[in-house]
């Protein structure tokens, strides 16, 4: 099944927005699950990720300190704060199986079987 995201809205400039993401497909223990954003004309960007065996997570420098990921079993969550108008996009999880040498981020951007998406607006 695809992922189902959650969460998205209207916030403006420093506002703040927790979104949420049923993995509840993927909850094997050495899955690493993620958050991509898109906007229209550009091509898919990784936000951030986490791995679900040990917490170990990593954030893209656009979000780095303003940014907090977090799962539960079923559910991956992305919290940003301090939001710019750069945030705005088409906010997606992702999740795959960790290779034995690569990392979070290349696993998760080998995902295709991607759900709806939850539409993120942030206005100055």
């Amino acid at each position: 099944a695809r992922p189902v995201e959650s969460g998205g809205g209207s916030v403006q400039t420093g506002g703040s927005l927790r979104l949420s993401c049923d993995v509840s497909e993927y909850t094997r223990s050495d899955y690493c699950r993620g958050w991509f954003r898109q906007t229209p004309g550009r091509e898919r960007e990784w936000v951030a990720d986490i791995y679900r065996r040990d917490g170990t997570e990593s954030h893209a420098d656009s979000v780095q300190g303003r940014s907090t990921i977090s799962q539960d079993e079923n559910t991956l969550f992305l919290q940003l704060n301090n939001m710019h108008p750069e945030d705005t996009g088409m906010y997606y999880c992702a999740a795959a199986l960790k290779g034995l040498w690569g990392s979070c981020q290349s696993a998760v951007a080998t995902f295709r079987n991607w759900g709806q998406g939850t539409q993120v607006t942030v206005s100055s």
